[in-house]
């Protein structure tokens, strides 16, 4: 199969027309040019904070049990400026924030450059240059193997190398740096902090890190590395604190080995690590995959069908490249930062973003890249243990709003912060739903032993305990948003505390309904199973308005915002499949209604839920509209950030990162799982062949998507029809059946794990 190339005729002059590289640990953006060029560079554990900032900041929270009953009085009572004005109490600081790290500067002599690409397949971004009158070409890429950024250029060539950091530079040995990070820092949305970024020491943790760089001259031109040690990274592999001489050592001899193993090596070993993972999976849309395409064309916005194809493999490349095993999961802009006070913190918000930016991890063949996830909903079932107890005198583990890679589960908002975002407790709910998926993808009974069931089993104690006996007879929740909306009280104030949101009720649902079969598929006799028993069915159903769209609340609440960005409820419908077009027509309906509510538009990952919502109504027509929105190019000001509320649209990046603006990554990320939805979907124990597909996209092939139950799926279709599928079973129980779908017609089959079958017709 041919490489599917990016390419641009000219060097980046600005960091949104930068070429992103990365191996989970390190990140880079390429510029490219002749003359001085930069390469900016992060590093996934390059946060501030410490390890023990979550811990100090609950010991300063003056909240708890008792004021949490003042609070669902207050509520249940509708007194929504007492019960707002208890809640503050509960809020703490801000989470960290992703931080800049350094940036490698290689200055050529004058010269010309003749264009620059990026491999999609290979993660190596390659420019041509002519530089005192000979033919330069530049590669870079960054090695998950050698855990090392390379720089390679071909030719008898000159390169003077420079790095710098705009943290606290601390000491410089040529071109090694020591580097300390802040402390503390705060969202750049709080003006009023007056010290954005706070450094100094803490007791127990060295807040340094290691830079080394060293350039060889070879027989076939000059390599470049740049390695990084940092205390983050101890801590957040486990690993004792190193001393600061100690992360100088480890970042010169992995810099020093790379140089030992050269510029062919190097590269080799990492197209092997990484094409194997971007080659699980494939999509395509039209005639054609493989080849260059120039961006610029691709944004003119001349061939859908290309777009589409070329958006599902970049998003599939940007996880690829933004979270491996070892490092912190994917943040709010991957692991691409060149901000001090990034938007959002460029941190973990999980009432949407950071479960996109997983939402393809497991249907495209990117299982491994879901795995720091789990690692850091580790950190939160310890961190989040605390909050539960100490706030809401609650078992289990909770987190909130914000998190970070300290395992931050404080409601964040410095006691000012709107309560329809900073005070929802379900973030662990809708974050532990991953943990069942990966099991349910892949059937890894030692991940559902010792990772999801334990998740699975503390966020359940916690939804026990945080349910109470409402008006009605139900277990609600309270207090109750739904993020991040707002609805009008009888007063037509707008108001965002209440009880029982949607939301809150299908997460619980869910994470009941999965601890369940969890404990059942391990074989597990747990008391705390009892207890779900008893809860579940005094869950409130699902509800219409009379309206006939979805219902938000637990009561018919106007919305202030009709049109509003956020359709929290709709989790029903997409990701966890409680709602169903086939087992549950009406709600069906009633989500297509809201849908049409809501309208199109918005931001990135606004489009990009859309479409997956479409796609499993299997309203392909829409999804498609919704991706070419999405997909025209931003002309606006790309630095300056556009209101949150959607009433200004993004778009695309030159270099084709999803923005607002601010730039936030979980559109990229969500554009492959709407697009796969569209062709593949397995939800409630059926594989349903081409559920969704357009009209116009009435040629292509898939190969690689995986389906809940351990299989995988190749497809092909042509003139609108399916051709064939192979179905083939990866892992899972041969004795489980097969359901397939196609068009109303469906038939059942069985698979032994290895087996493959092909299907021509249903």
């Amino acid at each position: 199969m041919t490489d599917l190339l990016l390419s641009w005729p000219h060097p980046a002059t600005d960091w949104t027309e930068a070429m992103p590289v990365g191996n989970g640990r390190l990140g880079a953006m390429v510029f490219g040019g002749a003359g001085r060029t930069r390469v900016q560079v992060n590093d996934a554990t390059v946060w501030s904070g410490t390890p023990g900032g979550p811990a100090a900041a609950l010991r300063d929270v003056d909240a708890g049990p008792n004021r949490l009953a003042e609070v669902r009085e207050a509520v249940f009572a509708k007194d929504f400026r007492r019960a707002e004005e208890l809640l503050m109490a509960f809020e703490g600081p801000y989470s960290q924030e992703f931080l800049p790290y350094v940036d490698l500067w290689l200055t050529l002599p004058e010269g010309a450059s003749h264009g620059r690409t990026l491999n999609l397949d290979s993660g190596v971004t390659t420019e041509k240059l002519t530089v005192d009158g000979q033919d330069v070409e530049r590669t870079t890429w960054v090695s998950r193997p050698a855990q090392v950024l390379c720089v390679a250029l071909s030719g008898s060539i000159d390169v003077d190398v420079e790095v710098s950091t705009p943290l606290r530079e601390v000491s410089r040995d040529g071109l090694d740096l020591g580097i300390e990070i802040p402390v503390d820092g705060a969202p750049r949305h709080e003006p009023q902090v007056a010290e954005p970024l706070r450094y100094g020491t803490v007791e127990g943790y060295d807040p340094f890190a290691a830079v080394a760089v060293r350039v060889a001259r070879t027989a076939t031109g000059v390599l470049i590395v740049l390695a990084s040690s940092t205390s983050a990274y101890d801590a957040w592999i486990g690993d004792r604190q190193h001393t600061r001489d100690e992360h100088r050592r480890r970042a010169a001899v992995l810099a020093e080995q790379a140089l030992t193993t050269g510029a062919a090596e190097l590269r080799r070993a990492h197209e092997a690590d990484l094409r194997p993972l971007l080659a699980a999976s494939s999509l395509r849309i039209g005639e054609q995959r493989g080849g260059t395409h120039d961006v610029a064309e691709l944004l003119s916005g001349k061939d859908e069908q290309l777009m589409a194809t070329v958006l599902f493999q970049y998003g599939r490349y940007l996880l690829a490249s933004a979270s491996r095993p070892g490092a912190p999961p994917a943040n709010l802009q991957g692991i691409w930062n060149d901000d001090l006070r990034p938007a959002w913190s460029s941190n973990y918000t999980v009432n949407i973003n950071t479960q996109m930016n997983y939402w393809a991890a497991e249907t495209t063949g990117l299982g491994e890249c879901h795995l720091p996830l789990f690692d850091l909903l580790g950190k939160l079932a310890v961190t989040g243990a605390d909050v539960a107890r100490e706030l809401y005198g609650a078992r289990g583990w909770v987190t909130h709003h914000n998190t970070d890679p300290w395992g931050w589960a404080l409601p964040v908002g410095m006691g000012h912060g709107n309560p329809s975002w900073a005070l929802w407790q379900l973030g662990g709910a809708w974050l532990v739903q991953h943990a069942w998926e990966h099991w349910d993808f892949t059937r890894d009974r030692v991940f559902l032993a010792s990772t999801a069931w334990p998740l699975l089993r503390g966020c359940a104690e916690f939804c026990l305990d945080w349910l109470v006996e409402g008006p009605e007879g139900f277990l609600d929740t309270c207090p109750s948003t739904s993020p991040e909306n707002l609805f009008l009280s009888e007063a037509g104030t707008k108001e965002s505390l209440t009880y029982s949101v949607t939301m809150d009720v299908v997460l619980i649902r869910a994470v009941f309904e999965r601890t369940l079969a969890a404990a059942e598929a391990l074989g597990v006799h747990d008391p705390l199973c009892a207890e779900i028993d008893l809860a579940l069915p005094r869950l409130r159903p699902l509800a219409v308005t009379e309206g006939g769209w979805l219902q938000e609340w637990a009561e018919d609440l106007p919305e202030e915002d009709p049109a509003h960005r956020h359709m929290s409820h709709m989790v029903a419908l997409y990701p966890l499949g409680q709602i169903d077009a086939v087992t549950t027509p009406d709600l069906a309906t009633a989500a297509r209604n809201l849908l049409d509510r809501r309208g199109p538009g918005a931001m990135g990952w606004s489009w990009a839920w859309k479409i997956a919502l479409r796609a499993r109504l299997g309203d392909g027509e829409t999804a498609r509209k919704l991706l070419s929105e999405a997909s025209q190019p931003f002309t606006g000001d790309r630095h300056r950030d556009a209101p949150v509320d959607g009433s200004e649209w993004g778009g695309l990046l030159p270099n084709l990162f999803s923005t607002h603006p601010p730039f936030q990554i979980d559109g990229n990320y969500g554009f492959p799982a709407g697009l796969a939805e569209l062709v593949l979907q397995s939800q409630n124990d059926v594989v349903t062949l081409l559920p969704a597909l357009p009209a116009d996209w009435s040629t292509g092939e898939a190969r690689g998507l995986r389906c809940r139950g351990g299989l995988a799926v190749d497809v092909e279709w042509r003139d609108g029809e399916l051709v064939y599928a192979v179905l083939r079973r990866l892992s899972g129980d041969p004795a489980e059946p097969i359901r397939v779908r196609y068009r109303g017609r469906e038939t059942e089959l069985r698979l032994r794990s290895g087996e493959s079958t092909v299907l021509k017709g249903l």
